[in-house]
């Protein structure tokens, strides 16, 4: 049978169990809390700060009486009344209360159907798609399109896509290839500072580095600017995805200056938890832990022992991939699908036109420059600004310089066609990542933990869950916003339960496992956006580049599971 009538067999026996889930299964329902900074407004209300707005909360209710909290879920036979509810806690804290499910081992069967399609048939929209139907399905959302597609790109995550993938990114890449920008700055670099496949690595893993902020920034940066200059050294497409890749979020949970403090220290709060009652105290805790971000440091280490050729750290697809690029050229695999169509890998320069190396040099310099400045200045980088500015500045320079606009309006709507069905991915990929968190996959992982575990275990348990998870729905942000609020109040549970000699030594540890562990699930998973985005912008097959990195990357995971488990037994 081939793998093609393998997937279709496996997606029909998955829709059947779906039909089975949505007409019989049971929904429990889980108790998720959610603590915000709050403060009293001018008007002596109690609010809140959310992407910049105020809101204001509502009147409080004492949380013994909310049908949100979990004794009284419990007892329902059916939707709880409210989808959210602020309550009072026991020492006055305000608390946002909002009710999950989970249909117990079912509500993983979306992410499978959709990463064993993918493993399967190597076609990640086919797969992206066969697990968000599944997951409507199970939901009860026969209608699609309408119930689950629609309103999935009406979000402000699919617009975000559309604009910065799509349209900046695309226009950009176009015109860069249009004019030959990309090669002439390929051709630079290659002169002055690039004399082989080493030094290309070595200049992609410092720039990996220096664009700390991690996620979808960081690999469209690094992708977009080594590309050129990478294929020109002859390194194989499978190299420079991972390099890419395992220097975007793993490296941003070690130089910790960047929006993952101040996202994440709202989702650890534990009651009476002395030093993590305040932002300022949940915030010196993150980084206080960093120390034990293992799998960052050995991930980052990985890249770059590999951009210095040694490869005993990296795996035979890795090591396999550079020989086939040393020996013969060839930077993909024979049977690769590259992410980028063919338009922006031959440069389609006029004949009388001269590109030169400034016209790649300065939008770029704007870019990182608009990039960095304004996440100074407001605290979160205005990507869209800065590639909207840099596509500008290629089309004014362009022009200036003799290019007609038909000439230029060709290049962007290659760059459109170059990345069209890369945006296609992402889109499908924020869909199923909402399906399976709605269906509550990561909820049903970790409400199979329990408070008599052995102190010693819990970290690694943790960090299994979390690549699990994460993993699963292609998120590490999601992955914290499911794992942390349950994670952190067991460790505390089993610290005072065992009398564990140093507390928040144990807390500091099992927070790095769930950081860590949800950046390598991310990263690996075929239907994360920073793997997505980390194979579009090196012109890598996806599948080629999950496979080729996760031998690495496990690798890291494994180390930091043992130095986690040997912190916890002499530390703690």
């Amino acid at each position: 049978m081939t793998a093609n009538k393998t997937g279709l067999v496996f997606f029909l026996a998955a829709l059947l169990c779906a039909i089975y889930v949505d007409n019989f299964s049971q929904r429990t329902w889980k108790e998720q809390s959610y603590l915000y900074d709050t403060y009293t407004n001018h008007t002596g209300d109690l609010a809140y700060k959310f992407r910049g707005t105020e809101v204001v909360i509502p009147t409080l209710v004492d949380y013994s009486d909310s049908p949100l909290r979990q004794q009284a879920l419990n007892d329902l036979d059916a939707e709880p009344s409210l989808t959210q509810q602020w309550v009072k806690t026991a020492d006055e804290k305000p608390v946002l209360l909002k009710p999950g499910f989970h249909f117990g081992l079912w509500s993983i069967l979306p992410a499978i159907v959709a990463i064993g399609l993918c493993l399967l048939t190597r076609e990640p929209i086919t797969a992206l798609l066969g697990g968000t139907i599944i997951g409507a399905i199970m939901l009860g959302r026969y209608d699609i399109t309408d119930k689950v597609l629609q309103p999935s790109i009406a979000t402000d995550s699919a617009a975000f896509i559309l604009l910065l993938y799509l349209w900046l990114l695309g226009g950009l890449m176009g015109v860069w290839s249009k004019t030959g920008a990309a090669q002439a700055f390929a051709d630079y670099m290659t002169k002055h500072f690039v004399s082989g496949p080493r030094s290309a690595k070595l200049v992609t893993w410092m720039l990996g580095v220096i664009f700390f902020q991690g996620g979808t920034v960081s690999t469209v940066l690094v992708g977009t600017t080594v590309k050129p200059l990478a294929d020109k050294a002859k390194v194989s497409h499978e190299e420079m995805s991972y390099i890419v890749d395992s220097t975007a979020s793993p490296i941003a949970s070690v130089l910790a200056f960047n929006a993952w403090p101040a996202y994440i220290q709202a989702l650890i709060f534990v009651p009476g938890v002395a030093f993590l009652a305040t932002e300022a105290d949940r915030i010196q805790f993150f980084f206080s832990s960093i120390p034990f971000s293992f799998y960052g440091i050995f991930a980052v280490i990985g890249t770059l022992l590999l951009s210095l050729n040694v490869t005993f750290f990296s795996g035979s697809r890795i090591r396999k991939a550079k020989l086939r690029a040393e020996q013969t050229g060839e930077l993909d695999a024979p049977e690769a699908h590259p992410m980028s169509a063919k338009e922006l890998h031959v440069p389609q320069v006029p004949k009388d036109y001269t590109p030169h190396v400034l016209e790649f040099a300065l939008p770029l310099v704007l870019l990182i420059g608009l990039a960095v400045g304004t996440f100074i200045t407001f605290g979160t980088p205005k990507v869209n600004w800065a590639f909207g500015c840099a596509l500008l500045l290629s089309c004014v320079i362009a022009l200036y310089k003799g290019m007609t606009l038909h000439e230029l309006l060709d290049g962007i709507g290659n760059g459109f066609k170059g990345v069209v069905v890369a945006s296609v991915v992402l889109i499908l990929a924020i869909t199923i990542g909402g399906i399976s968190k709605e269906i509550g996959g990561g909820l049903y992982l970790i409400d199979l933990l329990g408070e008599q575990l052995p102190f010693w275990l819990l970290p690694v348990i943790l960090q299994l869950l979390t690549m699990i998870i994460a993993f699963s729905t292609g998120t590490s942000w999601g992955t914290y916003a499911i794992a942390f609020p349950l994670a952190m109040p067991l460790a505390w549970v089993i610290a005072e339960s065992q009398g564990l000699a140093n507390p928040e030594v144990y807390m500091a540890i099992c927070f790095a496992t769930v950081l860590n562990g949800s950046v390598y699930g991310d990263q690996c998973s075929p239907i994360s956006d920073t793997t997505i985005l980390s194979a579009m912008t090196t012109g890598c097959d996806l599948m080629d580049h999950v496979k080729s990195q996760i031998f690495p990357a496990s690798v890291a995971a494994f180390i930091a599971a043992i130095l986690w488990t040997i912190c916890t037994l002499i530390l703690v």
